[in-house]
């Protein structure tokens, strides 16, 4: 129960990598209130609540100012301080540089970028001074590695990282510990969505493709990476800040390219 008594706010956490980050959440003792503005967002609470926990949902765009700071002054008449926010709600929609729309753009840096942005500053006033923790999920994409299509999504997830380390200076003062995950693949629907695109008759042979070039012969799930999130959030990362945490089955590790073994 590493996360007892604790709240904390995830953001995208109605399905994917956030669900995952919510539930181990709540395994470990934390209250957890959710931001997203999926469709599903009122089904997942109702299923968490079912199973005993405590738990908080807000439909919300964020990257809509105004409704990130409504759903946070709601946030407020309830409580008076949050311990953990999880910056994890992202978009990925694989497209040409060339061919790439300003809109399809622009949707990329609004939620991916300056959503993080709009819910870390509204809830900062809410963080300070009791040993709060910022875990954003940046990607190993952008930062380490890239394929073709994914201009858009590496530029912000790269930005995520920068993003990570010049707040965790900022707010060391303020006892408020700033890191970052930088996941591989995950079997999450967005992933599905991708193989979709790239080969709608057969998305399951890219997905299998993804999964034979990785050391580790496998996808993470969303449940690994909500490990890492608890730990990243919990007192035993107490002297860990500024920092990126890859967790990819060593995806990123070969020197060489080792085709098919």
């Amino acid at each position: 129960m590493r996360l007892e008594g604790k709240i904390a706010v995830v953001t995208g956490g109605a399905m994917g990598n956030g669900l995952g980050i919510a539930k181990e959440f709540l395994k470990e003792g934390a209250k957890v209130i959710i931001l997203d503005y999926s469709k599903e967002l009122e089904n997942t609470v109702m299923k968490l609540r079912e199973n005993g926990y405590e738990v908080e949902g807000y439909l919300v765009d964020i990257s809509n100012k105004e409704e990130v700071l409504n759903a946070v002054s709601k946030i407020k008449e309830k409580h008076d301080k949050i311990d953990v926010l999880v910056n994890n709600a992202g978009v990925c929609i694989l497209g040409g540089f060339e061919e790439m729309t300003d809109e399809l753009r622009d949707k990329h840096f609004n939620i991916n970028i300056n959503g993080t942005w709009n819910v870390t500053k509204a809830l900062l006033p809410l963080m300070k001074n009791h040993k709060a923790s910022i875990v954003n999920l940046s990607s190993v994409t952008g930062v380490s590695v890239a394929d073709k299509g994914e201009v858009a999504y590496a530029t912000t997830k790269a930005a995520i990282l920068g993003f990570t380390k010049a707040l965790a200076m900022e707010l060391v003062n303020d006892d408020i510990r700033v890191n970052a995950i930088l996941p591989g693949y995950i079997m999450t629907p967005m992933v599905e969505k991708m193989a979709v695109q790239s080969n709608p008759d057969n998305p399951k042979s890219v997905v299998d493709g993804i999964a034979s070039a990785i050391p580790m012969k496998r996808l993470g799930t969303p449940e690994e990476l909500g490990r890492l999130a608890v730990f990243l959030a919990s007192d035993d990362a107490s002297y860990i800040t500024g920092q990126g945490i890859v967790i990819d089955g060593a995806s990123t590790l070969p020197e060489t390219l080792t085709m098919g073994a």
